[in-house]
């Protein structure tokens, strides 16, 4: 089954005692409308159903207000929830770009758990590959709601040790388009500083688009090669329009030819995603990607840029080749992107990994995962090592936020989660596990770790860009802009780092463009 088109609610039973991803769950000893009434204080989330046609817009569909969406409560004995892990972080850097430039951004953009995922965690991290599993939560204002976070976090990346080589194919965007300041100058600078940081055994090769693609450097070892690799580099001008298509194409044709046993073989395709010219059918698209990644192994990251950006098409991308996407707009971020974290994700801990979430029916009525509408797998299909999960390497977290409804009165077990993955080398699977027990809920979110507090900021804004409206949020503990940014300012001063003072400037940005800062 095709996790990018599950939709809907996922079924199994409870007593199956698996893990993680969210739709909710009703009272098991209600009726079918019972089960489905609007439980207190949480307002149905909006159903953001993309499309997955051959347009490839991303477009959102809403429901009439007060209208409730199967996908967002499930009725018993749906307590587990499951899900391809997601590193990307493109939805909140282009979200901040937009939210900058005095626009806010179209909510079918807005993926929450790329913002909840664009933020350093205090997970405790393995020894080895695969992951550590931390599983808190903390109470809400609203009765008998609480946010739940389930972490997982890789090996550090500064103890990878030796990694496998990379050979690495760069597929660049030289569009008309990609003439606008930060695009193709961004990429330019931030391959020329990252070529001299990869290491003699790596390998590149360049393939440029525009109307046409052209393989501009095949495979190049860097061992005595650099120059050779800067020059090419130095010749990529913005011309015409948009074949990403033929890029593409070119770009696993030209990784295949150049293909290393025993190395790390990515396509890294860099573009504003704005296809105009020759094959714009996304699934064709998609399907040459799927076809190289399961016949060889190579794997996809996506790097976005430019005011318009075709976010959709990328991400659809970057998730059909077992990869993830970021987004830059600045100097600093290209610089990170392409120095720190390609470098980083060429070591691999986990391929084809998934979580699932088991929710106790005696203490636990109803949850909801916050995001993840596109990476939900199949209940039954989280030890099938068939069904694709997502790649992970060194120093990677990612986070799941539920929203969970508890019963009155109950205490004990509240969830356990596992994660599944395989071994990057032997593809043996493996398996780690955490638990939350009622007594270990903070009794406030806003008294919780400052970290935690971070995660449930990004995931509140996100929300309420999303919904267009955070006077209507979907979240139980919700508040406004001016609030959200007032707290921002404060964890911004708490855990003194900058990638929480730009979090809180993109919240008061949005509330006086909405005039409820």
């Amino acid at each position: 089954m095709d996790r990018h088109r599950i939709r809907g609610v996922l079924a199994l039973t409870a007593a199956a005692g698996l893990l993680l991803t969210g739709c909710g769950a009703g009272d098991s000893d209600g009726s079918a409308a019972d089960r489905r009434t609007r439980p207190s204080g949480l307002p149905a989330a909006p159903d953001h159903d993309y499309d997955n046609g051959s347009g490839g817009t991303g477009e959102q569909k809403n429901n009439d207000e007060g209208s409730e969406s199967s996908r967002d409560f499930a009725p018993a004995p749906d307590y587990l929830s499951t899900f391809a892990l997601d590193v990307d972080t493109a939805s909140y850097g282009y979200a901040r770009r937009t939210l900058a430039e005095g626009r806010m951004p179209d909510p079918s953009t807005v993926r929450p758990e790329e913002f909840v995922n664009s933020f350093r965690q205090d997970y405790d991290r393995p020894d080895g590959n695969g992951f550590s599993v931390t599983v808190d939560g903390a109470r809400t204002a609203d009765e008998n709601w609480s946010l739940v976070r389930v972490g997982l976090a890789t090996r550090p990346a500064a103890e990878s040790g030796e990694r496998a080589p990379a050979a690495l194919t760069f597929v660049i965007d030289i569009s008309g388009s990609m003439a606008e300041p930060g695009r193709l100058d961004l990429a330019k600078d931030s391959l020329d500083v990252m070529t001299n940081q990869l290491r003699d055994d790596d390998s590149v090769a360049i393939v440029t688009f525009s109307d046409e693609a052209e393989r501009v450097l095949p495979m190049t070892r860097l061992g005595g090669n650099r120059d050779e690799v800067h020059d090419a580099i130095e010749t990529l001008e913005p011309t015409d329009s948009t074949n990403l298509g033929a890029g593409v194409e070119t770009g696993y044709e030209t990784a295949v030819d150049g293909l290393r046993e025993g190395a790390t073989n990515r396509v890294v395709l860099v573009s504003d995603a704005l296809a105009n010219t020759g094959d714009t059918d996304p699934d064709s698209i998609l399907e040459r990607i799927g076809s190289e990644r399961r016949e060889h192994g190579i794997t996809l990251f996506g790097v976005g840029v430019g005011s318009d950006y075709g976010d959709a098409l990328m991400e659809r991308l970057a998730d059909k080749g077992d990869g993830h996407t970021a987004y830059v707009s600045t100097d600093d971020e290209a610089r990170e992107v392409f120095c720190q974290d390609l470098p980083r994700n060429i070591d691999l801990t986990a391929r084809d990994a998934k979580a699932q979430v088991s929710f106790d029916p005696s203490t636990v009525s109803d949850f909801r995962l916050i995001g993840y509408d596109n990476r939900q797998v199949a209940d039954e299909d989280f030890r099938d090592d068939s069904v694709d999960g997502g790649e992970t390497g060194p120093g990677h977290t990612v986070t799941a936020l539920y929203a969970v409804h508890t019963r009155p009165g109950t205490e004990g077990h509240l969830a356990t989660a596992n994660v599944r993955w395989l071994d990057p080398e032997t593809r043996a699977p493996h398996e780690e596990s955490g638990r939350l027990e009622t007594d270990s809920l903070q009794p406030s979110v806003w008294k919780a770790s400052p970290r935690f507090q971070v995660t449930a900021t990004a995931a509140y804004f996100a929300d309420a860009l999303r919904r267009g409206d955070d006077r209507w949020s979907s979240l139980p503990g919700s508040a406004g802009f001016g609030v959200l940014a007032d707290r921002a300012d404060r964890l911004a001063s708490t855990t003194e780092d900058e990638d929480v003072r730009r979090l809180a400037d993109a919240i008061h940005q949005a509330g006086n463009l909405t005039g409820r800062d």
